[in-house]
């Protein structure tokens, strides 16, 4: 039997390593955290005081400052901050599908504009917490459930409850009875309940009574809630009332579950409450030379990012009130940049456009990009972290990191191993300041008819630049960027964005090498989708690369001893458990005493051409060359085809094995031919 695969990644540009040690599958008696992840639609970075609106950074400072979120602020002041976290796409349903399904944009199912489209039938945060015991509810919007029929719907997908909008366009608008859009609480439509239901409320509310119902009911179970916000994106609309005095179990936001009025600020009429401070804020006009009002899309806008400050803050009081706040990982981010949108017309009172200026308080902070950009102020987010007692409090992170990174991370504080699907690194290492994490692979791809808006703060160049197909990833300090892409061989724009966050200077003509290896990556790291077509590189042949040390013909073997619930990424074991093999064969006994078993080493390539790898039905397993899945046996199609440049590539292969699973031998059929084994001649090993 031939097993083929081999995982030894380059050094260079730090590629993610799939061997890294984590937490053994988890045990029973093991006190599993809860998790809480909140997902704010179209919130810029620029938005957060503690980021930016309270002093500026890179040399900008807000233009207006928003008096924005001092909530959020002690929340970051008491946790971690990782100003350097990306999402994985510059609009929402393709960056919640990397989110949830833990794989960049180039394996995510779900890429550029495919709002509504289904979410793939495959691991995702909730079905793997699952299976550490976790009970999931996901609240809020989804806009991954394909069409009427919803075969994605959140409950197929491993949330055990849903509330919210399942449509993306449902999430335009935040009045679900006033403004006509399908609220549903499972999978049932219950909008007709729900009067002036102001969603930013309601979905905390409801966030709030299933915490409080589950420690009543389940607390020797951990959760994880997924709150995904669809505020301050679309329409600027404001709440019907102030907020609830109070916060936590007893006082705040409260769900009343009465028709008509299911929660406590179901009052007053529907877009008519701003908070004081931005109803009467003014600023120095420096085209009309006085102070004025604020615009009135401006106050909205405000006042929507204040109130989601306030229901964070009373989501983590509640967490407090119950005893669980040490017990309790909470993750605050954004799905993109900021928007130009507000679905409003005409002018304001003081002759303001109602259209809303992200520039006014610099939403996208002091980077150029809003959303649809794939520069920093499209797709850098940040992330607070707070989880007090193991998460230091006080930190800032400069380490780069992106959404597909929660995969493993909530995977190892679960005490599962994470699928070996994922591109994701743990980030609990540097979370909780135990050891040293590794470097995370930031990758993004989009395509989008429309242009760069044109906005004074941004560079002169990029202001109405048209974005069509565009890529970026980052290495280090180093981002690449390139829009507007024509074929494979256009470059590289190149920005140090430690050192320059706004992306003014254009390294690349001085970095010709680093342009080669993003253009190479680009290639290694990600698979075709039929549905999002990349015409200037889909068809071009992955590059090989150089090893790093010394080779010799063979692969290592690891010999997983305990039981794994899908082929994994890593896995903890004695060194014992590491064989070397002169050949990619695994005898029987071997078979029948692992759980699972993963090869590593160099697939050596004889001639360019293409490659469609199979494995045996029924064997559950996941191909890796260089980073991009190029076989998976485990939810997905039984080949794959990828075509190859002449020379090495890093090989990964992860089986698990059960009872009665085939041996996993790995076959191949060249440009066509035949299927056979893959020749023992093929693989290659470190030598140390």
């Amino acid at each position: 039997m031939h097993f083929r695969l081999v995982t030894h990644f380059p050094k260079f540009l730090n590629l993610i390593c799939l061997l890294l040690p984590i937490a053994p599958v988890h045990s029973e008696e093991a006190i599993k955290p809860n998790i809480v992840l909140i997902l704010c639609d179209d919130l810029g970075y620029g938005d957060l005081g503690v980021y930016f609106q309270n002093e500026g950074d890179g040399g900008r400072t807000p233009k207006v400052e928003m008096a924005a979120t001092p909530r959020l602020d002690a929340i970051a002041a008491g946790g971690m901050q990782l100003r350097h976290h990306y999402t994985g796409a510059p609009v929402c349903a393709p960056a919640r599908a990397s989110l949830l399904l833990g794989v960049h944009q180039g394996h995510a199912n779900v890429r550029d504009n495919q709002f509504d489209k289904a979410l793939e039938d495959q691991h995702t945060l909730a079905s793997v917490l699952k299976e550490a015991g976790y009970r999931s509810a996901c609240i809020g919007k989804w806009g991954l459930q394909g069409g009427k029929e919803m075969p994605a719907h959140p409950l197929n997908r491993g949330f055990d409850e849903y509330f919210g909008y399942i449509s993306h366009g449902a999430g335009h608008l935040h009045y679900p009875k006033e403004d006509k859009k399908k609220l549903h609480d499972g999978k049932e439509e219950v909008g007709a309940d729900y009067d002036k239901c102001y969603t930013t409320d309601l979905f905390t509310a409801r966030a709030k009574r299933f915490i409080i119902d589950h420690h009543a009911k389940q607390k020797e179970k951990p959760f994880f809630l997924y709150l995904a916000y669809d505020t301050p994106h679309a329409k600027t609309q404001a709440p019907s009332c102030a907020f609830p005095e109070g916060y936590g179990v007893k006082g705040g936001l409260q769900w009343l579950g009465t028709p008509g009025k299911m929660i406590n600020t179901a009052i007053g009429k529907p877009d008519s409450w701003l908070y004081p401070e931005h109803q009467d804020a003014t600023w120095n006009d420096p085209e009309r030379g006085a102070r004025r009002p604020w615009p009135d899309t401006a106050k909205r806008y405000a006042t929507m990012v204040r109130r989601i400050d306030d229901c964070v803050h009373d989501l983590v009081i509640t967490l407090r009130d119950l005893g669980l706040e040490k017990n309790t990982l909470v993750v605050f981010t954004s799905d993109n940049g900021p928007s130009k949108e507000s679905y409003l017309r005409g002018r304001d009172a003081n002759g303001y456009p109602r259209g809303f200026d992200p520039g006014f308080f610099r939403g996208y902070g002091p980077f150029d990009g809003i959303k649809r950009d794939c520069y920093e102020g499209g797709v850098r987010v940040g992330a607070i972290t707070y989880w007090p007692g193991t998460i230091p409090a006080g930190k800032t992170s400069s380490q780069a990191s992106q959404f597909h990174d929660w995969m493993p991370t909530f995977c190892e504080m679960a005490g599962l191993p994470a699928p070996a699907r994922s591109d994701g690194v743990s980030l609990l290492p540097e979370l909780t300041a135990r050891g040293n994490r590794s470097a995370s692979t930031i990758y993004v791809e989009y395509s989008n008819k429309s242009a760069t808006p044109n906005l004074e703060d941004f560079q002169p160049s990029r202001r109405g630049q048209p974005r069509r197909q565009m890529q970026m990833l980052r290495a280090g300090d180093f981002v690449g960027v390139r829009q507007n892409i024509q074929s494979h061989g256009d470059d590289f724009e190149i920005y140090d964005v430690v050192k320059d966050p706004g992306q003014r200077r254009n390294l690349a003509s001085s970095m010709s090498d680093l342009q080669k290896r993003f253009k190479d990556r680009v290639l290694q790291i990600r698979r075709p989708n039929s549905t999002a077509p990349r015409i200037y590189m889909d068809n071009l042949a992955i590059p090989a690369v150089v090893p790093s040390s010394a080779t010799v013909p063979g692969l290592e073997m690891q010999v997983i001893p305990r039981a794994v619930p899908w082929p994994v990424a890593s896995f903890a074991a004695k060194q014992e458990s590491r064989i070397m093999v002169a050949a990619p064969q695994v005898a029987e006994p071997a078979i029948r005493t692992a759980h699972g078993l993963i090869f590593s080493g160099w697939l050596k390539v004889a001639n360019e051409g293409s490659y469609t790898f199979s494995l045996p039905d029924g064997c559950r397993a996941i191909l890796k060359l260089h980073e991009a899945t190029v076989l998976d046996t485990d939810r997905g199609d039984g080949s794959g085809t990828v075509k190859l440049a002449a020379g090495f590539h890093p090989l990964f292969l992860s089986a698990a094995i059960k009872e009665n699973s085939p041996a996993p031998e790995l076959r191949w059929a060249v440009e066509g031919k035949e299927a056979a084994p893959v020749p023992a001649e093929a693989f290659w090993r470190n030598k140390n």
